[in-house]
């Protein structure tokens, strides 16, 4: 290979790796704006209800050692079952009252307001 066509071929690798560098965060729920931390340990979202501004992202970690979801109870957003140290994301884009429960255990409840 001459040294145009190995550096036209690294270039390009470096460019897929930068795509897919950026699709895995944008998957990941990484967002440029605020963000807020919800726990999810011992059975019970903490805090309980956080109060946010239109474009935050809440991000929910579980800290148990059992699988838990965040469901809104309007159909807004739902997660996967997450295992422990796992999180899930969401930006609110709109205001209004989000209640949320963990599928897998509904008394587990929670609530976001965006404002």
């Amino acid at each position: 290979m001459t040294r145009k066509r190995v550096w036209v071929a690294g270039l390009m690798l470096a460019l897929l790796v930068w795509a897919g560098t950026t699709r895995v965060r944008a998957q990941d729920g990484q967002a440029s704006g605020p963000t807020v931390e919800v726990k999810i340990d011992n059975f019970s979202f903490s805090p309980q209800t956080v109060t946010v501004a239109v474009g935050t992202t809440v991000t929910w970690t579980n800290r148990d050692d059992i699988p838990h979801t965040v469901v809104s109870t309007d159909g807004v957003f739902k997660s996967k079952v997450r295992d422990t140290d796992e999180k899930f994301s969401y930006t609110f884009t709109k205001a209004g009252s989000y209640s949320y429960f963990c599928s897998v255990h509904p008394k587990m409840t929670g609530k976001v307001v965006v404002q």
